[in-house]
């Protein structure tokens, strides 16, 4: 009979499920798993809240809000922005691991052989995750049945589009390696265009330091002898 725990009693399965597939995205190097995160979140809400209640004046204001500030900031922290970093470094990997399984395919390797070779080759997390679906395989499940559920792992859409695109161009035989190239195309112009962005901003960013750093010393210099004449009578 399972178990059944109290996070099973307080959080529905949907709610349980839709983080436990969160998780999922954050790969192998992820050290909690859906309860324990929901514990951590739940504990902690719990005891901010009972904090303020008792050692702050107005507590009853601050309780409330710092619990639900907490709340939402561990779900960003824990989860959303790992999830995003994660899925920015996949799309990086992606394209030198899709270049030489474009390669190894011109070789006259079939997917699955080449999907090996280049995963065994390469040591990167997207590999990890392509070696995962190869076991996958060896277990019994067929490749395009592996590949589809690839998706639930990879925090990524560009990706996920790319292995549809091999999946069904395997079931239809269609080209792979056509098909494949015309996806890197698209990863390569998207890193770029990130690139671009990153560099557009980085006025921006020069002005804001400008103002928060550099003008209030420019200031302070120009004003010094009156300062000090104040200072000194």
């Amino acid at each position: 009979m399972k178990k059944i725990s109290i996070i099973d009693k307080i959080y529905s399965k949907k709610t349980i499920s839709k983080i436990k597939s969160k998780i999922e995205l954050l790969g192998d190097d992820c050290k909690y798993n859906e309860k324990e995160f929901l514990n951590i979140r739940l504990l902690g809400t719990i005891l901010i809240f009972i904090s303020f209640i008792l050692f702050s004046k107005n507590g009853y204001i601050y309780a409330p809000l710092f619990s639900i500030v907490y709340y939402f900031l561990i779900n960003y922290i824990l989860l959303d922005y790992p999830i995003k970093k994660r899925g920015l470094e996949l799309e990086h990997e992606a394209i030198f691991f899709f270049e030489i399984l474009e390669l190894t395919l011109e070789s006259g390797k079939t997917l699955t052989q080449a999907l090996e070779t280049t995963a065994k080759n390469i040591d990167s997390n997207i590999s990890k995750e392509f070696l995962k679906t190869l076991n996958e395989v060896k277990m019994g499940k067929s490749l395009v049945e592996s590949l589809k559920n690839m998706k639930y792992r990879i925090p990524s859409e560009s990706i996920n589009n790319t292995i549809l695109n091999v999946t069904e161009s395997s079931i239809f035989g269609s080209n792979i390696i056509d098909s494949l190239n015309n996806q890197l195309e698209y990863l390569k112009n998207k890193q770029l265009m990130e690139v671009k962005g990153k560099i557009a901003k980085l006025p921006i960013k020069i002005s804001v330091i400008s103002v928060v750093f550099f003008i209030p010393i420019l200031l302070l210099i120009i004003l010094s002898p009156v300062i000090l004449e104040f200072l000194l009578g």
